[in-house]
């Protein structure tokens, strides 16, 4: 299973300093880029920063902090995840992610999504009653972009281009692209559609009940004559030296940032309960290294994915905390899940 990949996402969420005070959105940016630059050290393959346009987060242009990134690390890939192609030009996001490609020779990936929080059509003038149409007409633009010759395309929600060149070009030909899909039967169809990779946004309940969108995946591409990449999945945890400290400086943060989404989305308050059987036996990667290794290494296998994401943040857990977490994942949890699946 050496070809595994392992990846660290972070939302930029706004942490606590030791003191227990809120750090400004300056001083999130900047701890992600610490983060970052740890698990380039350690090993890690990729780092992914998800956009977001709400307070309790501080990354709002991922691809910005991965150039910063970029220039302080050698070998981490640096992904968004996602990026927000429904309320954003598709041109413009692949010149951007083209020039992260080249200040990191090479290591830039997107993953394009149409994202599970809305703020951003207000933010940018869209209608939210064309959240799907805005989606479908860009997605289809970007895939005739990834060919890096000049294109000709017309929709509704921009202006058409007529043999357009778009640059940069990127050194290898080739920018990685991924689509985020949180469980629409027809988003996971349209990812076949355009041969591209699969990643798969599992953020509560058992992991196995995704299995048949992966097997859906494959037969769409067998169908449609495209390429059926190794499929990723991202999910949130965090790690801390025993079971009981990661619960414990993971679930009051938590509790807070999922009530104030549940506010608005019409979810009744988390019950600890709920938190502990979601952490035993869900999508919620947390504990100790074995524990979280453990349960890591029986997801990967049960569904047969390529890679996996660990959303290692989810509010304000402090800065240090955030910090063990990386270290811990990159240095013995990784290790532990590649010798569990060798085994």
């Amino acid at each position: 299973m050496s070809d595994l990949v392992f990846g660290l996402d972070t939302f930029g969420d706004v942490p606590e300093d030791d003191s227990g005070r809120p750090v400004s959105h300056a001083t999130a940016i900047r701890q992600v880029v610490d983060e970052a630059v740890l698990a380039d050290d350690l090993g890690v393959d990729v780092i992914a920063l998800g956009e977001h346009h709400r307070p309790e987060y501080s990354v709002s242009t991922p691809e910005t902090v991965l150039a910063g990134i970029a220039t302080r690390t050698s070998r981490i890939r640096l992904s968004s995840g996602v990026t927000v192609l429904s309320s954003d030009d598709p041109v413009r996001v692949f010149q951007r992610f083209a020039t992260v490609d080249a200040l990191s020779n090479g290591r830039a990936e997107v993953i394009l999504g149409r994202g599970s929080f809305t703020e951003s059509f207000p933010l940018f003038g869209y209608d939210l009653a064309d959240y799907d149409v805005l989606f479908e007409e860009r997605i289809e633009l970007f895939a005739k972009l990834l060919d890096e010759q000049p294109v000709t395309w017309s929709g509704t929600t921009r202006a058409p281009l007529t043999d357009a060149d778009v640059f940069p070009k990127t050194e290898s030909g080739h920018l990685t692209t991924w689509v985020g899909v949180g469980g629409s039967p027809q988003s996971v169809v349209r990812t076949a559609r355009y041969g591209l990779p699969l990643m798969l946004a599992i953020i509560g309940g058992a992991p196995e009940r995704f299995a048949p969108y992966i097997d859906l995946y494959r037969r769409a591409a067998d169908q449609l004559g495209t390429t059926a990449h190794p499929v990723g999945m991202h999910s949130p945890g965090f790690i801390a030296d025993t079971d009981e400290q990661a619960k414990e400086l993971f679930w009051p943060h938590y509790r807070v940032m999922r009530d104030r989404i549940g506010a608005l989305r019409g979810w009744p308050p988390i019950r600890r309960q709920e938190f502990d059987s979601e952490v035993e036996h869900g999508s919620l990667y947390i504990g100790s290294p074995e524990t979280v290794a453990r349960r890591m290494a029986s997801a990967i296998k049960g569904l047969g994915v390529g890679r996996f994401d660990l959303i290692y943040t989810a509010g304000a857990q402090p800065v240090s905390a955030r910090m063990r977490a990386v270290e811990l994942y990159g240095s013995r949890v990784i290790p532990m899940v590649r010798d569990i699946l060798a085994s």
